[in-house]
């Protein structure tokens, strides 16, 4: 076995796990999110859900990764009492990454053409209508030959940065990255809150109201913050799990985890306040989704002075975003092969940017070719189908393995996960939480993941509903067979 590379500095370790933390759903979820459910009301409620929700469980993706010195391919099994079958959720673990990257390649590559487009001049100098943006971007998705070669740029770009090593490519360059990307979100976000009308975007974001929270549900508010909470770490896959693994035991793991989500919550506070007051200086109703960076926000830029120095900047911020997550999981990715059949650095590379390449391209004629398939009903495509696999199937079942293996007798064990995560100086993880880690965080993630289905589904009728909740039922059923098969020793 190859000896294992360590971060240089604590601050890499935090800006690398925070660039795999910060995606794209900061910037186009969390800001409508907020201005939706009461703007600071929600904040509120959403940073209690990060406490009790996300937290925990990313101290217990950190602590498999540094107690076993492995990515989520051979942790389970070095740290799995003898004679249990745990290793085998790795085989998930490793397909989610692949499954994320998948479509996720093709969205960055989306953010440096935009970023290439907004530096040409393409949004600015003319007057273009909202309906004009809008048949640009789908000039672009209908061509399979400009999103098949900014695809190929995100990937190489990521790669080449993985093949320099841990210290020297993923934690230099992604630390670089994500100060740029800091930087850039300030200046951004500045410039936002100083447009003329601006202020009141910046009241109906940051400024409490219970009344718009009360409207929209209570019910509807809490699921909404519950759920951005524990989709926003990218816990579940391992993606965080191997960067525990390149780290020492100087400082405890609870602390880390605080700094990361922290870091991305401010990401996501700051991309609120870059969007929300521009859309309400033109007065443009701040919408949700692609449509709001692909359509609405160069449609601003457009009206804006200086609108091409300002539109080139977002869109750098948002490729900056886009590649620290896939240098992240490419470095995940990886790591597979280098602990599974101890393959040099460079040799995983190599395979894997073919593999990468090939694997990404049934997104990208998901939107033209083959965007007669529609697997999760009518206005769904390919995207949409591993997207589903992903965020709503794949995240919340890891999330609970990576919980019962932590908190289990059966499994790593609450003793050895509560010394892992302790270990070294700073905040200390509360043993306190150690009865509702085992009993009642399980039943709040299992309720977002049957939540993911009804929404994802419930207005479309049984026709989709039934063969998905039966593929369910059998995919919960086979992952409890695959781990709990085996004979099962008490953890020590």
């Amino acid at each position: 076995m190859q000896e294992r590379e360590k971060f240089g500095s604590r601050l890499g370790f935090i800006l690398v796990s925070a660039g795999c933390a910060v995606g794209l759903g900061n910037v186009w979820k969390f800001p409508y999110m907020c201005g939706k459910y009461g703007g600071a009301a929600f904040i509120l409620v959403y940073l209690i859900f990060l406490v009790i929700l996300g937290f925990p469980i990313m101290v217990c993706e950190f602590s498999v990764g540094r107690g076993s010195q492995r990515s989520c391919a051979a942790s389970f099994k070095k740290l799995e009492p003898e004679g249990s079958n745990w290793h085998n959720y790795s085989y998930f673990g490793i397909a989610g990454n692949y499954l994320l990257m998948m479509f996720y390649t093709v969205v960055a590559g989306w953010m440096l053409y935009y970023c290439y487009r907004s530096l040409s001049g393409e949004f600015t100098g003319q007057t273009l209508t909202t309906e004009a943006v809008a048949e640009r971007f789908s000039d672009m998705t209908g061509s399979p030959g400009i999103l098949t070669f900014w695809m190929v740029v995100a990937v190489l770009i990521s790669f080449g940065i993985c093949s320099l090593g841990v210290q020297k490519g993923v934690e230099k360059i992604t630390k670089v990255m994500m100060l740029c990307l800091l930087a850039l979100i300030v200046v951004l976000a500045v410039h936002s809150v100083l447009l003329p009308g601006a202020g009141e975007g910046v009241k109906f974001y940051l400024i409490p109201d219970f009344g718009r929270m009360m409207d929209q549900g209570l019910g509807n508010v809490v699921f909404g913050a519950m759920s951005q909470a524990f989709f926003t770490l990218s816990i579940g896959m391992g993606s965080m799990a191997i960067f525990g693994s390149y780290l020492d035991r100087k400082h405890s793991l609870s602390g880390e985890t605080v700094s990361i989500a922290l870091l991305d919550t401010i990401v996501a506070l700051m991309a609120g306040l870059i969007i929300i007051p521009a859309c309400f200086s033109y007065n443009i109703e701040p919408g949700a989704g692609p449509s709001l960076i692909f359509i609405t926000l160069p449609n601003i830029f457009n009206q804006m002075a200086g609108g091409r120095i300002w539109g080139t900047l977002f869109f750098l911020f948002l490729s900056f975003a886009a590649l620290s997550t896939v240098v992240a999981v490419f470095e995940n990715i990886i790591s597979f092969a280098i602990d599974l059949w101890n393959w040099e650095r460079k040799k995983a590379v190599l395979v894997n940017i073919v593999l990468l390449i090939v694997l990404s391209m049934p997104c990208i004629l998901g939107f033209n070719l083959l965007s007669g398939i529609q697997p999760l009903g009518p206005g769904t495509g390919i995207m949409d189908l591993e997207d589903f696999l992903v965020s709503n199937n794949l995240l919340p079942i890891g999330s609970l393995v990576y919980l019962m293996f932590c908190t289990t007798r059966y499994g790593w064990g609450w003793e050895n996960f509560i010394r892992e995560a302790n270990a070294g100086e700073g905040m200390k993880f509360p043993v306190i939480m150690r009865g509702y880690m085992t009993f009642v965080l399980p039943v709040i993630v299992l309720v977002i993941y049957v939540k993911g289905y009804w929404d994802m589904f419930s207005g479309q009728g049984l026709k989709y509903l039934a063969p998905w909740l039966l593929a369910a039922v059998v995919f919960l059923g086979f992952i409890a067979w695959f781990i709990f098969g085996g004979k099962h020793n008490r953890a020590k």
